[in-house]
């Protein structure tokens, strides 16, 4: 399995197996990819064009702090973040407990369920629609190792332990695919168990992905961990599974859904989609506090992904008329 890393000072880091090189003559994973869309080949051939350089320690540069998101745009406003939920099986028991109130079916329960009966087409053939969300654009993107800074208004900071696709959209409306990361979709659960109207105000929250791109497809299963530290000690931590196989719906059928609306296929954009986890801290009663380590971690993935809960600086949000 191939792998890339982008190095915050410039450069990017391939690794194949236990080996990590610098890419000859590249400034980052970003222009790699328009380099492959331009040509229309594989990113693989661009690398290959490129050749790789002097080995790097992978471990010691995420030690260090020196590795950013995988993918970035130059302009933040055109790198958007989104991301779908209720796409794994065992998703809806989760939302169902932070949103029922009665009896009846949530309409959490009601869309797990449409996922379940239609989430996964038959070739050539349309699946039905998961829950779609929007979470910001390329200013919110945090680094690995970099604090994860919750709003001085949030009612809660919570991890969510997804996985990540990044596409690439060519100056023809054509996406690419680029490829996949570890990411920590981090949410304001407080919130949005007010009122299910509230998610898409507990969705606005910066995220982080990486350390690592995975080049390629994603395997069927895939395993990871999901862990919160305080100081020296283990607040809390989990197992949580993903990949088509504990999932109700494909990878295709959500990029489909996203991918359908023109307004995400115009050349050049940068679109980060998340798709969905079935494991939170929040659901066993867990509310991390400033300082608190999330660590999202895969063997798929390579280096864990790890960020502190910061809190950001309380802004004036008063509109001047001009």
């Amino acid at each position: 399995m191939l792998f890339l890393s982008q190095i915050k000072q410039g450069g990017v880091v391939c690794r194949e197996g236990g080996e990590a090189h610098l890419v000859l003559h590249a400034s980052s994973v970003y222009e790699l990819a328009k380099e492959a869309v331009k040509n229309g080949v594989p990113l693989t051939s661009i690398l290959e064009k490129h050749g790789l350089g002097e080995p790097v320690n992978l471990a010691e540069l995420a030690k260090n702090n020196q590795l950013d998101c995988p993918v970035r745009h130059p302009d933040p406003a055109h790198m958007y973040l989104t991301g779908t939920g209720l796409t794994h099986l065992g998703s809806a028991a989760t939302r169902n407990a932070m949103h029922a109130k009665s009896e009846e079916l949530t309409d959490s329960m009601k869309i797990f369920q449409m996922g379940v009966e239609g989430g996964k087409p038959a070739e050539g053939q349309e699946g039905v629609q998961p829950e779609w969300f929007y979470k910001g654009n390329g200013a919110g993107v945090i680094a690995p190792g970099d604090a994860l800074p919750s709003p001085s208004f949030a009612l809660d900071g919570g991890e969510e332990p997804e996985i990540a696709g990044f596409y690439l959209v060519g100056e023809n409306g054509k996406v690419h695919r680029i490829g996949y990361t570890l990411a920590n979709e981090f949410s304001d659960h407080v919130t949005e168990r007010q009122n299910y109207l509230f998610l898409a105000h507990s969705k606005l929250r910066p995220a982080a992905f990486g350390p690592e791109l995975l080049v390629g497809e994603l395997p069927m299963h895939i395993e990871g961990h999901s862990r919160i530290e305080r100081g020296e000690t283990t607040l809390w931590e989990k197992g949580f599974v993903s990949g088509e196989d504990n999932m109700s719906h494909t990878f295709k059928n959500l990029e489909h859904h996203h991918f359908k609306y023109s307004i995400f296929r115009q050349p050049g954009d940068l679109h980060v989609h998340m798709f969905g986890t079935a494991t939170l801290s929040f659901a066993d009663g867990i509310q991390a506090q400033e300082g608190d380590v999330f660590e999202i971690s895969s063997p798929t993935f390579g280096l864990p992904l790890r960020n502190a809960l910061g809190k950001a600086d309380e802004l004036n949000t008063e509109v001047a008329p001009l």
